[in-house]
């Protein structure tokens, strides 16, 4: 809550001394510089009524120059105040111009009644000037003079006594203190404090100093002139030797400690600036007072000029006080004024000074501060109930930042108001590009469901929709609700969840349903139709004389094609029964190394390349799984270099497979690239799912036992175009995955150990 001040703009520029700004600013100055007025009139007019003479000439001029300095300063109170009303209407200050207008009525009416009252005062102090030099006057001020010479040697005899108790105390116990000074000084700092002593020290003849304590005025003599001589004797004579300073304002003395070898105690108090200054002026005034008989002339000019400039005070003040109190009565209109263009400028905190009483403006600023006071409330209110939703909203936020499923907020125009962590990173937005766009804009897939919602507003539609993002397919289920408000539809509400891995995971275990039944289905008429048709070679080829080859090739074409059959099969078996991983520690680098060698000998035409050096990696694994896996993905690559096509009259580049492995503190990386076809356009996603082959005599089941190995080892499988050409496959193990796995295995080996035991 701010308030406004009752006085007007101050001007920028720095026109008057620090100390007339705090005149100007106190409210009590106008009342204490009337009071000192009126008082030095009482008192003049006293004087001079009762005969009595109270001043010398000196007195009179400093009277004088007393009465120009006050006149002065009102003057630069009188001019300060002057400017700020001149600059305050030049701005057009609110209040300005009634300001000027009862400034310059009140000077009027102050200023000749002043001029009337000072006239007169003047002639009235003039009639009574002789009775300024009476005996009672001068008697006054010779015993002033002995007033404050009993004074200071009585001051003197105080110090000289406490000197000799202090000095006594420490003597009587010389013998406690002599070895252990700290316990000296201590005792010296509570007399001296306890005494009212301004400094105390303990020194040798020399003037070093053995202990010290030192008060809260300033320097002393001890410390700016040092100790006379005179003194030193004294003492040395086991006198108390007193002395004072320069301006007898600070006394001193010293004495010998005589329980204590070549020790001196010195202590020194300050006398009050007040009588000494008194005593000088006294003695002064009493040593001229004399001389005023012969001067009584000159004296009354003086006093007269006084007069005059008393009465310059007196309409100096006359016009301060009118200035006063017309800026004490503009004040709170101004203050009204510039508080309703705060008010307008949305400060609804501004108050005005109320004041005491019950007049007009008193009850006007109040009821300006009770409507104030209202609609600060009231916006206050305002500002509680939007805090109150806001925290809602936030609480709101927080609460679906925590769940995994997707949600996103629509308004009426399906634009995205509000979405969680978990559905921008599900369509790879981000919230700033995501939030005020139309969701349809950016998930087109959802377009014909969201339609379906604003069709069916009593109940929710639900709905699996695949949608691309950066090249990989990705299947959602979403839900779509709407919120309707007096029977519109206010927004929709959309929830949906990723079930890729899912649908993938179904899709699998229907595929490995499948192969284990083809494998049983297939594999037991084999073997007989591979020895019927190797009987039958051996039997009857002799016995055929017609097309003897063409029987050969028939028995031959049998016997390979079961092979291959049963190859195929045996595959199948193993995809759908494919053992849990056995993890140990493991070289993983020499895994690499040695299935890269094996698989070598079988493409001698294409360049097989390791790039991991003999460095052995260790990795918690299962050895013979990923070496299955690498195998997959070299011969794939191999087989892809071989399946290489070019245009009549070029030649194909040399085959190469680059074999990498790196790691970190996070993973460790196997990464296999080729010069060979690269990946298909389409179906890219589908890849690694059971019997999806690019190739004629593909399975489809190589990639897709790669994957389940790399999901049971907590890993990834990615596919990439190398930038040149071909395809570029990395298995990214996690090395804090391969832990917990190897831990989980070893705990359900234990398991399994302890129930067979």
């Amino acid at each position: 809550m701010s308030s406004l001040s009752g006085t007007p703009d101050r001007p920028k520029r720095v026109l008057f001394p620090s100390w007339i700004k705090q005149l100007g600013r106190s409210r009590w100055t106008p009342i204490t510089l009337a009071a000192i007025a009126i008082l030095w009139g009482i008192g003049t007019y006293a004087v001079l009524s009762s005969g009595t003479l109270a001043m010398d000439s000196n007195g009179a001029i400093a009277l004088i120059f007393g009465n120009l300095a006050v006149v002065v300063v009102l003057a630069m109170l009188i001019m300060r105040r002057m400017v700020r009303l001149w600059v305050a209407r030049r701005s057009g200050a609110a209040g300005s111009r009634l300001h000027v207008r009862l400034v310059t009525l009140l000077s009027l009416v102050a200023i000749i009644p002043t001029i009337i009252v000072a006239m007169f005062s003047a002639l009235y102090f003039n009639l009574g000037f002789q009775n300024w030099f009476s005996d009672q006057v001068r008697g006054a001020v010779h015993n002033s003079v002995r007033i404050a010479e009993d004074y200071m040697e009585e001051h003197k005899k105080s110090i000289s006594r406490d000197l000799l108790e202090m000095s006594a105390m420490l003597n009587t116990r010389a013998d406690e203190y002599r070895f252990e000074p700290d316990r000296l000084i201590e005792e010296m700092e509570n007399q001296a404090r306890g005494r009212g002593f301004s400094e105390a020290i303990i020194l040798s003849r020399n003037g070093t100093i053995v202990a010290k304590y030192n008060g809260l005025f300033g320097d002393t003599m001890a410390r700016t002139s040092g100790i006379p001589r005179r003194a030193m004797a004294e003492a040395e004579a086991g006198a108390v030797a007193t002395m004072t300073n320069a301006n007898d304002d600070y006394m001193g003395a010293l004495i010998k400690l005589s329980g204590y070898l070549d020790r001196y105690l010195y202590v020194g108090r300050n006398v009050d600036q007040r009588v000494v200054e008194q005593l000088e002026k006294t003695k002064h005034h009493a040593a001229e007072y004399e001389q005023l008989e012969q001067q009584r002339a000159s004296l009354q000019t003086k006093i007269n000029i006084m007069f005059v400039v008393l009465a310059l005070l007196m309409l100096m003040i006359a016009v301060f006080v009118g200035i006063w109190f017309a800026s004490r009565l503009i004040a709170p209109i101004s203050d009204l004024v510039r508080a309703s263009e705060r008010i307008r400028g949305g400060d609804l905190g501004v108050r005005v000074h109320e004041g005491e009483g019950d007049d007009e403006i008193t009850v006007l600023s109040r009821t300006f501060n009770r409507m104030t006071n209202q609609l600060q409330s009231q916006r206050n209110e305002l500002i509680d109930a939007n805090i109150q939703l806001d925290q809602r909203r936030r609480f709101t936020e927080a609460v679906l930042e925590g769940v995994l499923v997707g949600v996103i907020g629509l308004n009426a125009r399906g634009e995205v108001d509000l979405s969680n962590r978990a559905g921008l990173s599900m369509l790879e937005e981000t919230e700033s590009a995501f939030k005020g766009t139309r969701l349809v804009d950016t998930v087109p897939e959802l377009t014909e469901l969201l339609s379906e919602a604003e069709d069916n507003p009593d109940q929710f539609v639900q709905q699996q929709i695949n949608i691309l993002r950066e090249g990989r397919p990705k299947n959602l289920l979403v839900r779509i609700s709407s919120e309707r408000v007096g029977g519109e539809i206010a927004g929709f509400v959309v929830t949906f969840d990723d079930i890729t891995e899912l649908v993938a995971a179904q899709r699998t275990a229907a595929w490995a349903d499948v192969a284990r039944r083809i494998a049983h289905e297939i594999k037991n008429p084999l073997t007989p139709i591979q020895l019927s048709a190797e009987r039958l070679k051996r039997k009857y080829r002799k016995e055929i004389q017609t097309d003897p080859d063409v029987f050969t090739h028939c028995t031959d074409t049998i016997i390979r094609q079961v092979g291959d059959i049963r190859r195929m099969v045996d595959e199948f078996s193993g995809f759908a029964r494919m053992p849990a991983p056995t993890f140990r520690e493991e070289n993983i680098a020499e895994i690499a190394r040695q299935t890269l060698l094996f698989l070598e000998v079988s493409w001698p035409d294409i360049d097989f390349v390791w790039h991991g050096g003999d460095q052995a990696i260790m990795l918690n694994c299962d050895g013979r799984q990923v070496a299955q896996a690498l195998t997959n993905i070299i011969k794939n690559a191999a087989e892809s270099i071989q399946g290489r096509k070019c245009a009549e009259g070029e030649s194909l580049p040399r085959g190469h497979i680059d074999l990498k492995l790196t790691e970190d503190a996070a993973s460790t990386v196997i990464c296999v690239e080729d010069n060979g076809l690269g990946l298909p356009r389409e179906h890219r996603a589908r890849l690694t799912e059971p019997y999806v082959t690019t190739r004629e005599k593909g399975t489809g089941l190589g990639l897709a036992i790669v994957k389940k190995i790399m999901s049971d080892h907590g890993g990834e499988l990615l596919l990439d175009d190398r930038p040149s050409s071909g395809v570029r496959v990395r298995l990214v193990f996690s090395r804090e995955a391969a832990r917990d796995l190897a831990h989980k295995s070893e705990t359900q080996v234990e398991k399994r150990a302890a129930a067979v035991g």
